[in-house]
């Protein structure tokens, strides 16, 4: 978890770093929302569950080429159950994505983006053990529009199981699907 945050704080330190020289065109700050729609599967149990997030953005891309960087910090729910909320996530996620857009003139753009996606837990366990920090890979695909404005579609693939029911020997995974909408300043 430690070399987590290095990478992450270097990677942090080198977009601001480079900030100050790069054209206003090339890196773009904004905030995103939306919701997540979680499916979590247990060896013998299924359930779907809805949630939140929100939290700031920046992106950065080469002009002309199209291909571009975006990471965001996300405050993300990932379910809530109306009968117990064991299987219930509040955390920080933190999506990185290679984005490639498609220009249809300087209104409106179509995206497709992939990368890496991680994932810390902030709640206690409950009946059910769970890992703290999950990492997970992003596909996704949206449109731009007039320059400010970003929907998106994005579904993260996890990579190993997040949790575990030890009495049963049971574990599972989250599988999300995200709906959001960005406004670039």
């Amino acid at each position: 978890m430690k070399k987590i945050f290095s990478i992450l704080a270097l990677t942090a330190c080198c977009l601001f770093a480079v900030a100050p020289t790069a054209q206003a065109q090339l890196i773009k700050w904004g905030v995103k929302g939306g919701v997540n729609m979680t499916k979590i599967d247990f060896d013998n149990y299924k359930d779907k569950m809805a949630g939140f997030f929100i939290g700031p953005m920046a992106e950065v891309t080469i002009p002309l080429l199209g291909l571009g960087v975006d990471a965001s910090l996300l405050l993300s729910q990932k379910g809530v159950k109306a009968d117990s909320d064991d299987t219930k996530q509040m955390g920080l996620d933190i999506p990185v994505n290679l984005k490639y857009t498609f220009g249809l003139g300087s209104a409106l753009g179509i995206f497709v983006a992939a990368g890496p996606d991680f994932y810390f837990d902030f709640k206690d366990k409950g009946r059910y053990e769970r890992k703290k920090s999950q990492v997970g890979i992003n596909v996704g695909a949206g449109v731009k529009l007039i320059q400010h404005l970003q929907i998106g579609v994005n579904y993260n693939i996890p990579v190993g199981d997040h949790f575990e029911f030890a009495d049963l020997r049971v574990k599972g995974k989250d599988k999300t699907w995200q709906i959001s909408l960005a406004y670039m300043f």
